[in-house]
């Protein structure tokens, strides 16, 4: 008697098929004369219709930088300002994208907003703010959030979540009766933009792209579209 094989693991059952994840980017398209000449200007106009749609976390954005072995390291952060002069997040110093940051300055930055079929990437330089900067931010940070500034020893390898319970407790209790001040290891980087893309989804995967780039830090800006 030929013995009854014995059950397969929990993921033996067939995997979703990707092939047929498929839909149509329906939009009005993009043409050069739909865009600000200045990109800054334009990514405006595109964060606002985010904002307004109501698209959660419109001001997400994935922060690309280079790791020790040469290899992309990626993470999502959250934008907290931005103006001609670049794209400003908040981080610990101490963390691992601040020493990445350190070693190779040029980062990429890159927003997906899917119920509008479309993306921005942003290459550029980052450089940390000023203390001033990192203050004026800071004090508007909900306590809790200001509190949490201080117990995390970002990217570093913890034993447990108790740890940060327990630092959470006594920092809570440090802090009680007045203002918490900014760490020192904590304050934003502001990315001076060298390059802009925007990506507008299509029919048929025939995307609208449009890049922006400048051959001097104060010359004009030129645009070129870009093949999908």
């Amino acid at each position: 008697m030929e013995s009854t094989p014995a059950p397969g693991p929990a993921s033996a059952k067939p995997p979703v098929d990707l092939h047929a994840l498929r839909r149509e980017y329906i939009t009005a398209g993009l043409t050069k004369s739909d865009l600000n000449p200045d990109p800054v200007a334009q990514f405006s106009r595109w964060m606002d219709q985010a904002i307004s749609t109501g698209i959660p976390d419109p001001n997400a954005m994935t922060l690309a930088t280079i790791g020790d072995d040469g290899a992309p390291v990626q993470r999502v952060v959250l934008l907290k300002t931005y103006d001609p002069k670049g794209f400003v997040f908040f981080t610990n110093y101490d963390s691992a994208k601040a020493a990445q940051i350190a070693a190779h300055p040029r980062v990429s930055l890159h927003f997906f907003w899917e119920q509008l079929a479309r993306q921005i990437s942003i290459r550029g330089k980052a450089e940390k703010v000023s203390t001033a900067e990192s203050l004026a931010y800071f004090i508007r940070r909900p306590r809790g959030s200001q509190i949490g500034a201080w117990i995390s020893p970002q990217s570093q390898v913890i034993s447990s979540r108790k740890i940060l319970e327990s630092k959470l407790a006594e920092a809570i209790e440090k802090f009680r009766d007045g203002e918490i001040p900014l760490p020192s290891f904590w304050g934003g980087y502001r990315v001076a933009p060298e390059s802009f893309e925007f990506w507008q989804g299509g029919k048929d995967r025939l995307h609208d792209r449009f890049f922006y780039s400048r051959k001097a830090a104060d010359g004009p800006w030129e645009i070129s579209r870009l093949a999908p």
